[in-house]
């Protein structure tokens, strides 16, 4: 049961007509679960309907719930896209653009313009290239490891501006991977949200730059996701 003032953030990442990996959401399941969702009652919202709505600066829906989709992955747009202008769906797509063009999963930045035109779909960023972050803060100094995070979350900013006109304000945490002082960077990079994992609803007391998301993969199903939103786990 939804609670007042709370609102669901899903996270995808692959789709396709089979299960490639343990990412991939069938794009049946996918839509079966919209229709779910929709049968439930619940309200499908732009990712800004939701950060506005927890920051208190505008009312959430009854029952909010807004759809994220982490990496680029080409699939989104053999897929989703065509659900998207179906459906008029809103979608928040989290890009790290080193690979974007570059590597042979992803999508090229021709197709994310051609998404991010339908006027239904926000691009916002996923760092510069995707680094584990705990990694990296035991593999490098001090100095180096605060370069790596001013770059990692300052960058894509500036190329998805440059490439797409996309003001990305918004952050995925690589792996859900953030702490206190990941978060003071992220806010003076410019983002006024952070996502993460938590796997229950966000709620208006949960820090800006550490919002939970429930991460969604083809296992979940349709039924799981709608025990998911009415029993969240704390």
């Amino acid at each position: 049961m939804a609670v007042a003032g709370e609102v669901a953030i899903l996270c995808y990442h692959r789709f396709g007509p089979a299960v490639a990996d343990g990412m991939t959401t069938r794009t049946r399941v996918f839509e079966e679960q919209l229709a779910r969702l929709r049968a439930d009652g619940w309200q499908i919202v732009p990712l800004d309907t939701v950060i506005d709505g927890l920051a208190g600066r505008a009312p959430l829906p009854e029952k909010a719930i807004a759809i994220t989709i982490d990496d680029g992955h080409a699939t989104v747009y053999s897929d989703v896209l065509p659900i998207i202008r179906r459906d008029r769906l809103p979608v928040t797509l989290f890009i790290y653009p080193s690979a974007i063009s570059n590597a042979s999963y992803a999508m090229t930045w021709d197709q994310l313009r051609e998404m991010k035109d339908t006027g239904l779909v926000a691009i916002q960023s996923h760092t510069y290239w995707h680094p584990n972050f705990k990694t990296e803060r035991k593999r490098l100094d001090d100095e180096a490891y605060a370069k790596l995070v001013k770059g990692q979350l300052e960058k894509p900013r500036a190329v998805l501006r440059q490439r797409l006109g996309a003001e990305a304000d918004v952050l995925a945490w690589p792996f859900g991977i953030h702490d206190p002082a990941l978060e003071a960077a992220a806010a003076a990079a410019g983002y006024r949200a952070s996502l993460a994992l938590g796997e229950r609803r966000a709620r208006p007391t949960d820090p800006a730059q550490a919002l939970p998301r429930f991460l969604i993969v083809d296992a979940v199903g349709v039924d799981g996701l709608a025990k998911r939103l009415a029993s969240p786990r704390e």
